[in-house]
């Protein structure tokens, strides 16, 4: 037989290790089998990895290309939480991503235990060259899995963790699974009331409760300084701005930098110790003090203080004391001027319980780490640096009309005309909680017009008029149409003021006269009630939406506005009996409804699946975009 050529034998071996070598570093695109791993024990190499260890070895690819191993790249940590819940959690390494879809999670060489379905929180949004758009975890990521058991022993199991994952720098692992032994104790008791789906999901409002739990002091204090400036553009805070530049624009002309901060200082530390106290005895006791503030006779009466300052600051007459009372306190002010600080106090305490009622996701937070720890002290700390991040806009705007007011004379007349106007709006804003819809759409008609008639809107302009002029004109005029249309909105009945023509246009389609709202809820009274339709929904196999709401809650009002009428929520609640409890009465049945499931106050979304069983990791606290409800929805009702 012929001898082998020993260069050309050579020179297959090598041909041989360079392929084998190149296959090792094949991308996860490959249609591979995924690579085991067991955390208690070295897995077996598969050829591929022998080969792949060979070609390192050998300087090909391998350790030399700068990405991390696996296990480096992404680390797993797991806990037996209780025992029907197991906790995962994967650490991910800088410049690494995993991806949302690629999870799964099997109880695997073991009977009587399987894995129920289980959701992951909302990844952010990568556009993948081969997947596409695609969500991602950079970070971490951390899940809770709940089990279902017909076997209540202590006992092991193995768990099958399958994932993928790539690095920013455009390399792609294979598909991976890890099996992981577990110790499971003995189920004593029954399997919790729940639907898996919101197991591994923990609402917005929970987090923050968790987070005052586990956090240090000061990184609690700072967070929630940081969510109170994140509040100050919301129903929360934005109405309190006119009222305190009110205030300073009042004092006159010569008032100081340093008194005008003062004065906005006292008002704020009111305000955040009015929300404090509020919170905290609706934490310990349930008691929702805003919410007794929000009624006909207190909205009424603190609705005409604010007219009646604002036509003083109009000139029409000025709020002055009997003589009597001024000569005392004119004797006093020689020593102190304690009178006014207090008035700005009482005005902001009024504020933080009249004027912005909010229930906002850091605000829940706080109430339920109090009512659920009784740690007052540290949810009172809490609150009341959420309550101080929500007063430095305020602060810092109340120096700023101290430190550039104007001095003496006609532009003084035309700043506290303006405030008197930001008055009356304020006063509008709050008795159209108790009124008709379409009734304070034409309170906001009338005011536009009033204003755009002394901006002169109805005046010619004259020859040698001046660019001011004319300026103040064009806004008188656009604010003569704008008034116009929202009277004429509300004659047909219309209700928001962004819309006021809606029902006009409806009108010359042919159709009913009537704006559209977005969903269709059925009004339900009391737990009677509530218990009576979840009955019937669960008969029907149908999961349910019940939605908190009153005519004095301004985020409800948004919510009605923004998120329900989109036909993407819609869509996703299509199947859903949608039921709400209006709590604008806030009676005993309305106290009583809140109460049975830990609620602070509207707005507050439950949902209840097939079962009439609540998915309480689900609940909603505060307004949420449509995107972000229409993702929220689909995920509790496992859409």
């Amino acid at each position: 037989m012929r001898p082998a050529n020993p260069t050309l034998t050579a020179w297959r071996l090598c041909l041989a290790l360079l392929l084998l070598s190149w296959l090792s570093l094949l991308p996860s695109y490959a249609e591979e089998d995924p690579t085991t791993v067991t955390i208690e024990a070295q897995p077996e190499q598969g050829l591929l990895d022998k080969l792949s260890g060979l070609g390192q070895k050998l300087g090909f690819g391998g350790s030399d290309n700068g990405f991390l191993p696996p296990d480096q790249a992404f680390i797993l940590s797991t806990e037996v939480a209780d025992p029907y819940t197991l906790r995962l959690r994967f650490d991910v390494a800088d410049g690494y991503y995993l991806y949302r879809d690629k999870f799964a999670f099997e109880v695997v060489n073991t009977e009587g235990v399987k894995v129920e379905p289980f959701a992951l929180p909302r990844g952010k949004e990568k556009q993948d060259e081969v997947f596409g758009l695609m969500e991602v975890f950079y970070h971490e990521v951390e899940t809770a899995l709940p089990l279902a058991r017909s076997m209540r022993a202590a006992g092991d199991i193995d768990l099958e963790i399958k994932y993928q994952g790539c690095a920013d720098a455009g390399f792609c692992y294979p598909p991976m699974k890890q099996v992981v032994t577990l110790s499971l104790p003995e189920a004593t008791t029954a399997a919790p009331q729940r639907t898996a789906v919101g197991a591994g999901f923990i609402s917005e409002q929970d987090r923050y409760a968790r987070g005052l739990a586990e956090n240090s002091l000061w990184l609690s204090m700072l967070s929630f300084f940081g969510l109170g400036l994140l509040l100050t553009f919301t129903p929360c805070v934005f109405p309190m701005i006119p009222i305190l530049s009110s205030i300073i624009a009042g004092q006159g002309s010569d008032i100081t930098t340093r008194r005008a901060f003062s004065l906005s200082l006292t008002y704020v530390l009111a305000m955040a110790v009015t929300y404090t106290l509020a919170g905290l005895m609706a934490g310990l006791f349930g008691a929702n003090l805003q919410a007794a503030f929000q009624n006909p006779w207190v909205l009424g009466s603190f609705s005409l203080i604010f007219v009646l300052l604002a036509l003083s600051m109009f000139g029409f007459y000025e709020l002055q004391m009997p003589q009597r009372i001024q000569s005392k306190l004119a004797e006093l002010s020689n020593r102190q001027r304690g009178g006014t600080f207090f008035g700005v106090g009482i005005m902001g305490f009024l504020s933080a319980l009249i004027v912005g009622p909010c229930m906002a996701a850091p605000l829940a937070g706080a109430l339920i780490y109090i009512g659920q720890s009784g740690d007052a002290l540290l949810g009172a700390a809490a609150l009341f640096a959420l309550s101080m991040g929500m007063g430095i806009p305020l602060l810092l705007i109340g120096t700023s009309a101290g430190k550039f007011m104007p001095q003496a004379g006609p532009w003084m007349h035309t700043v506290k005309a303006v405030f008197g106007v930001l008055l009356i709006a304020v006063a509008i804003w709050l008795i159209e909680r108790i009124i008709p819809a379409a009734v304070g759409l034409a309170l906001w008609g009338i005011l536009l017009v009033v204003c755009a008639v002394y901006l002169g809107a109805f005046e010619r302009l004259q020859p040698e008029a001046g660019g001011w002029h004319k300026l103040w004109k064009g806004v008188g005029v656009v604010l003569l149409i704008y008034g116009g249309m929202l009277l004429v909105g509300a004659s047909s009945g219309a209700r928001d003021m962004f819309q006021p023509l809606a029902n006009l246009s409806l009108a010359a389609n042919g159709e009913r006269g009537t704006t559209q709202h977005g969903l269709e809820f059925k009004q339900i009274k009391g737990l009677a009630g509530l218990q009576q339709e979840l009955e019937r929904a669960a008969a029907q196999g149908k999961p349910v939406m019940l939605d908190f709401y009153a005519d004095w809650c301004v985020s409800c009002i948004e919510m009605e506005r923004e998120t329900f009428s989109d036909p993407t929520v819609q869509a996703a609640l299509a199947d859903t009996v949608l039921l709400q409890a209006d709590v604008t009465l806030n009676d005993n049945q309305d106290q009583a409804l809140m109460q049975a499931f830990g609620l602070f106050g509207p707005p507050s979304i439950l949902f209840f699946d097939t079962d009439a069983q609540e998915l309480p990791r689900y609940r909603l606290m505060g307004f949420l975009d449509a995107e972000d409800f229409e993702h929220h929805a689909r995920a509790a009702l496992n859409l």
